[in-house]
């Protein structure tokens, strides 16, 4: 597995991971309505792909096939984290979590944070990282449920 830099050009492929991630994984923990409000079919690609070219993430590439992303931001936030629902519990998490904490040791960074769904939790949890506020945010008007989660690093990110 190689874990690159974003490319311009990828932004298809991640929707795909990130659509599956939710539809397949997280739906266990989430209702169909609250999965559709979050990851709907008809999402503008267009603002699709601003945001990944933003948040510009780390791509996890299993044998050509694009099968997870995540990303750290200069402030330490975790933006986007998420693994292809065809391709759960094979390391790529813990591949990419390794990644952002190199990369926020790059970046000198004191802690890292993330809103996490309830079905990332326990492996967020498993990194290091606890809850620090339990939330509700609405995605087209329908209400999910979340956790801001936190992990205080050594100075230099580990």
């Amino acid at each position: 597995m190689e874990i690159r830099r974003f490319r311009l050009g990828d932004e298809a492929a991640l929707f795909h991971v990130y659509f599956t991630a939710i539809h397949e994984i997280a739906s266990l923990n989430y209702s169909a309505e609250q999965v559709e409000a979050w990851a709907p079919a008809d999402l503008d690609m267009n603002l699709w792909a601003q945001r990944v070219q933003r948040i510009r993430p780390f791509v996890a590439v299993l044998a050509g096939e694009i099968v997870g992303y995540a990303d750290v931001q200069l402030d330490g936030y975790i933006d986007h984290f998420f693994v292809s629902g065809a391709h759960p519990r094979r390391g790529i998490g813990t591949r990419l979590m390794a990644r952002i904490h190199e990369e926020a040791a790059a970046l000198g960074l004191t802690e890292l944070t993330s809103d996490v769904s309830i079905t990332a939790e326990p492996f967020f949890a498993l990194h290091g990282f606890q809850v620090v506020e339990r939330r509700q945010p609405v995605r087209r008007g329908v209400t999910l449920h979340n956790a801001l989660m936190r992990k205080a690093l050594a100075r230099g990110g580990s």
